[in-house]
């Protein structure tokens, strides 16, 4: 089992990212078993060092590039862009992204986490997963209910303040749970009262992540589809919040403008 001590590749030092085509005729064929096999290793292992106290930030960027290679073997294309507005702000920021499956919560540690130290909001509900949950909670993400929306501001504005205030930026989802459409009256305005609160940037992000499918029986594994290209751009930062509600548009805007540029308008659910 090896250990890193260092980060094995910082992705953001280009603003850009395009995979190579997988040669790999079997992964390519079997895409979704090439990838949950490659997976399942993946996470028995970080699941031992989060056992052990090993699951630092370099080795859970570790494992974030595992299962990007592993989706890269399986045919699976990304294609990243925007990666040098990470570096246009200083110190912690609020990530605020729409959420369309479970790839992101995989990748995103990957891109971000060696320019800034970052945790996740999630739900508790996946803290109390086999294998997973104990990966999870080695990140000390925040965790809300999703049951109880004043409870769960309470808990993120508190819990966002400590983290903030240890030089950590926050990844949010707004969305109630993962969708691939960007549904607009679903998407609060939590990361953005998180920023102004704490005086901090907020840095959006759009992705289009269904090359990884939502699951029938279990959410978090769908069919892979290399068909579908991994889309994900970070946004110039907004580095001062004044106005909640324009901030808010801001993001949104952002968001929607990327779904109509990569031809996913139809994802855009006004009403």
């Amino acid at each position: 089992m090896k250990i890193y001590k260092t980060y094995r590749q910082i992705l953001a030092d280009d603003d850009s990212y395009k995979s190579n085509p997988s040669k790999n005729g079997f992964s390519k064929n079997f895409p979704s078993f090439s990838f949950y096999f490659r997976l399942i290793k993946i996470v028995i292992k970080s699941n031992r060092k989060a056992k052990k106290k090993l699951y630092d930030d370099f080795n859970w960027v570790a494992s974030s590039f595992d299962v990007f290679e592993a989706l890269e073997k399986s045919g699976v294309v990304f294609e990243i862009e925007g990666m040098s507005n990470l570096k246009k702000i200083e110190g912690p920021v609020i990530f605020i992204s729409n959420h369309m499956s479970t790839l992101e919560t995989m990748i995103l540690p990957s891109i971000i986490q060696p320019v800034k130290p970052v945790v996740y909001v999630i739900k508790q509900e996946l803290a109390n997963y086999p294998l997973f949950g104990k990966v999870a909670m080695a990140r000390s993400p925040i965790l809300v209910g999703r049951k109880n929306p004043r409870e769960d501001l309470k808990v993120v504005l508190e819990d966002g303040k400590r983290n903030i205030e240890n030089g950590k930026s926050i990844i949010i989802f707004p969305q109630k749970t993962r969708n691939k459409y960007l549904e607009i009256k679903s998407f609060n305005s939590l990361g953005i009262k998180l920023a102004k609160r704490n005086s901090v940037g907020v840095i959006p992000i759009a992705l289009i992540t269904d090359a990884w499918g939502n699951g029938k029986l279990i959410k978090d594994f769908g069919k892979i589809d290399p068909n579908k290209v991994v889309k994900i751009s970070f946004g110039e930062p907004i580095v001062k919040i004044d106005d909640d509600l324009t901030a808010h548009n801001k993001i949104i805007d952002f968001i929607a403008a990327k779904f109509e540029e990569w031809g996913k308008s139809e994802l855009i659910l006004t009403e």
